[in-house]
């Protein structure tokens, strides 16, 4: 096993320099996850992906995150399908179909395989600035298993993993993790009555969940859900049954572990706690620290972690159509005459970094 087998790592640009491709190479990441900052033109994204896949011996994870509204790294090539709140606030489970296979489509043609949404979080502070505003479909749980669940089901329908996030419940954040961590005095017992349901209902349809970078002292003191041993493994994996299926932290390069944790100690933590890969989505250049951190784990901590990372990349990830210049304008046209559907998103509100990305 290379020791990056555990590791998402971000890119830096919109192409490799060599120096990236020697280290991708070296360590073999499980996958890479695009930002803004990789995306010029629909035909350079797809090379992007395209040399990715190049330097992998697997199946790479290609990853985006695709929500739809302000979190969308597309907007600058294709329309921005609308957010979760438009939708949910419509409620018509025909364009929430429609919405999902579209953004199936427009990330298979760019290469990818995986979207990190839908948001189960359960919108608990609209108003706040806990970087959610605008991504959440409700503040109900059966309107959020409703609505992200069809979204999901038609972007799976089009070849496209998808990711439930921010497990357990980044909702009752009231302070935005990118740059702190927040605190929420929730229980286990008031994270069952109403975040969790979503993800329990839906489980059968979600190919992976994303754990949030909050604290919740009343179930754990000493860490936040993300590097939590009794969140990820005992609440999420075992009361859960989220047992076999794949488990990632959010970035481990927001503010809400770098000022508490150290590159090393964040990633052993991340692995030993439960998840299955630890992402890098910025300081790319830490990732040798990072992998070495690693595999000082226990070799049965790694091998746990690795089968589910290989049953995920075999059952779940599928390989991308050809790229198609015809396909791509009826997509984008799709995208445009579906987004046309909706009022115009309100940014009037200062966003949260996630959407700058």
């Amino acid at each position: 096993m290379s020791d990056g087998a555990l590791l998402v790592l971000g890119v830096e640009g919109p192409e490799l320099t060599p120096e990236e491709a020697a280290l991708f190479r070296r360590l073999q990441p499980a996958g890479y996850v695009l930002f803004s900052r990789n995306v010029v033109d629909p035909k350079q994204v797809r090379k992007l992906t395209d040399d990715l896949r190049g330097l992998s011996y697997d199946e790479p994870i290609l990853a985006i995150d695709q929500e739809g509204g302000r979190v969308t790294r597309t907007k600058e090539i294709a329309p921005v399908c609308p957010s979760a709140v438009k939708m949910a606030e419509r409620g018509d489970k025909a364009l929430i179909a429609d919405a999902g296979a579209l953004t199936g489509d427009l990330l298979g043609l760019l290469g990818l395989n995986m979207d990190f949404a839908p948001v189960l979080d359960l919108d608990h502070f609209p108003g706040t600035q806990n970087a959610l505003r605008g991504r959440c479909w409700g503040r109900d749980p059966q309107r959020v298993i409703d609505y992200a669940g069809q979204w999901n089901r038609w972007l799976r329908k089009h070849r496209i993993a998808g990711c439930a996030k921010h497990f357990p419940a980044c909702g009752r954040a009231q302070s935005d993790p990118h740059h702190d961590l927040p605190v929420s005095d929730a229980t286990i017992d008031e994270l069952l009555a109403e975040d969790v349901i979503p993800y329990t209902a839906l489980m059968p349809e979600i190919d992976a969940v994303m754990l949030a970078h909050v604290e919740f002292p009343r179930i754990d003191a000493d860490f936040p859900a993300s590097l939590s041993p009794r969140v990820v493994t005992r609440f999420l994996r075992e009361q859960l049954g989220f047992d076999k299926k794949l488990v990632l932290t959010d970035d481990l390069d927001m503010g809400a572990v770098t000022k508490r944790y150290g590159r090393g100690e964040d990633v052993k933590l991340a692995i030993s706690a439960g998840n299955d890969l630890a992402m890098i989505c910025h300081e790319t250049r830490s990732a040798e620290v990072a992998a070495k951190a690693i595999g000082e784990l226990s070799l049965w901590t790694r091998d746990d972690a690795l089968a589910r990372v290989d049953r995920f990349r075999r059952k779940v990830l599928k390989e991308p159509p050809a790229w198609s210049d015809e396909q791509w304008a009826k997509t984008c046209a799709e995208l445009a005459e579906l987004a046309g559907k909706f009022d115009a998103e309100d940014d009037s509100v200062a966003n949260s970094p996630v959407a700058d990305y």
